[in-house]
């Protein structure tokens, strides 16, 4: 009786064991699928994280590239405004440009006539001439008005900006390339040459040259 009561409680007790040896069997296949499933799952949100800080740089760069477009639009409208407020001003500038050229052979006219009086105020000749010189002042001073001065650099060295060498003279005393005389005035309006000054310039290398 007693032998068939412990083989009784030891199959019980083999049972128990079984079940507990299957129960934390079932526990750790059970645990070792959740860590499965865990890392399937952070390997998901890691490659959705790759791909948003893609995405992110992606927008960065295109916001880069947008940002200097911008600048560079900015700055080609800065150029373009400072272009036409030059040209504007340039315009402004130098409006009567043909207006004046076409005044200075009437200004020669008048100094070309003002020459012929020989100062004898009781001549005929110089009475008439002496309402020549009062208009001729009053031309001038317009001119002036409007920004406009004689190119006449006589003495100084020739300079081809400003004039224009018609004729030449080797005189030892003067500097060579030296202006000697000025045949005809120049002008310029402002800072611009209208018309260069037509001169006579002394060319000593010139005469050397033709000793040798």
């Amino acid at each position: 009786m007693q032998e068939e009561l412990e083989k009784v409680l030891n199959e019980e007790e083999n049972i128990t064991i079984e079940e507990i040896d299957e129960n934390t069997s079932d526990e750790n296949n059970g645990s070792a699928k959740d860590k499965k499933k865990e890392q399937k799952k952070k390997k998901k949100e890691n490659k959705e994280l790759d791909k948003q800080n893609e995405e992110i740089e992606k927008l960065k760069k295109e916001k880069e590239e947008l940002v200097e477009k911008v600048k560079y639009t900015q700055a080609e409208l800065i150029n373009y405004r400072q272009r036409k407020d030059e040209e504007t001003e340039n315009l402004l500038k130098y409006c009567n440009k043909d207006l004046i050229a076409d005044i200075i052979p009437i200004v020669d006219n008048f100094e070309r006539a003002i020459s012929l009086d020989d100062n004898n105020l009781d001549d005929e000749l110089s009475k008439f001439l002496s309402g020549f010189k009062m208009m001729y002042s009053s031309l001038t001073e317009v001119l002036k008005k409007y920004g406009v001065t004689v190119i006449n650099r006589r003495g100084e060295i020739f300079n081809s900006n400003e004039e224009e060498a018609l004729m030449t003279d080797s005189v030892e005393d003067r500097k060579d390339n030296e202006v000697l005389e000025v045949l005809l005035k120049g002008y310029k309006l402002k800072d611009r040459v209208i018309r260069p000054a037509t001169v006579k310039v002394n060319k000593i290398e010139d005469k050397k040259e033709e000793e040798k």
